[in-house]
């Protein structure tokens, strides 16, 4: 056979199956996108539901999704039904198990409270709650004032101290929701979420005056802070140190003397010699 004839007919047999297996990949793909994912019915909610409500029938719905179905979805309506909300449900957004407190939890502020923690109420005022802007999910620091113990009556030894740092609220007043808009709220009675520890030191403050001091939520560091006196806040922090007295010099006693004077005659010669004696006799 002629060489040239053959090397022709290779390479359009390389160009061919070449061709066939892109067509291959091609086909594949678009079959692969053509066929059905499987789809999965799950609970949605109709409305928006805020945070510590209970969920009733009327709250839900249902969506389809197709492919992996959202960790915690749940399937079935009544699963969710009488379940207090822990965290805000948007409308038409899946329900999830990590939305919802245990069946039979209820709603409110209780089914918020995570394991082993707390929610403690301190007494605020408009100037000790920071104008109001300790509101739902913000983050505090916990002053106190007062006298230490064997101080009292003596405005000198007022002392304030930090005695809790990063401390969240869980409710101003009767109120577990952010405010939309940040808008200030007044109110009596903030409730702080805190370790049974910490609980037990507010309980201790609470006869002394309590002041909240706002913080940035995204400051979680704990600051060693040295309690301040009423006698440090009054002190003239640039006065010149004191000067350090040295000892006293001493003082040496100083006898009472007397001096006299006694001439003496050496032959034609004649000298005045002083004696002294002690206690001025002579």
């Amino acid at each position: 056979m002629n060489k040239r004839l053959l090397t022709i007919l290779l390479v359009a047999f390389v160009i061919a199956g070449g061709c066939a297996f892109l067509v291959y990949r091609i086909v594949g793909v678009r079959m692969a996108a053509a066929k059905p994912l499987t789809t999965t019915q799950i609970v949605s909610a109709a409305k928006d539901i805020p945070l510590g409500a209970v969920i009733t029938t009327a709250d839900l719905s249902t969506m389809t999704i197709a492919g992996t179905v959202p960790k915690g979805a749940i399937l079935k309506p009544e699963n969710a039904v009488n379940r207090g909300v822990i965290v805000s449900i948007s409308q038409g957004e899946p329900v999830l198990e990590s939305h919802l407190a245990g069946l039979g939890s209820g709603g409110g502020l209780a089914p918020t409270i995570p394991d082993g923690m707390r929610a403690c109420a301190v007494r605020v005022d408009e100037v000790v709650g920071v104008a109001g802007f300790v509101i739902p999910g913000m983050r505090v620091d916990v002053l106190v004032s007062g006298n230490p113990p064997g101080a009292e009556g003596v405005s000198q030894g007022m002392v304030t101290k930090t005695i809790l740092q990063n401390i969240q609220v869980l409710s101003a007043g009767t109120d577990i929701q952010k405010d939309a808009e940040g808008k200030p709220q007044q109110v009596q009675v903030v409730n702080l979420l805190v370790t049974p520890d910490q609980a037990e030191t507010l309980s201790l403050a609470s006869s002394l005056k309590i002041q909240l001091v706002l913080r940035n939520p995204l400051d979680t560091k704990i600051t060693k802070i040295s309690p301040n006196s009423m006698g440090g806040l009054f002190a003239d922090q640039n006065a010149p140190p004191h000067p350090v007295a040295g000892p006293a010099p001493r003082k040496v006693a100083k006898k009472d003397t007397n001096t006299f004077t006694v001439e003496v005659i050496n032959g034609s010669k004649s000298s005045d010699e002083k004696f002294t004696t002690p206690g001025g006799t002579h």
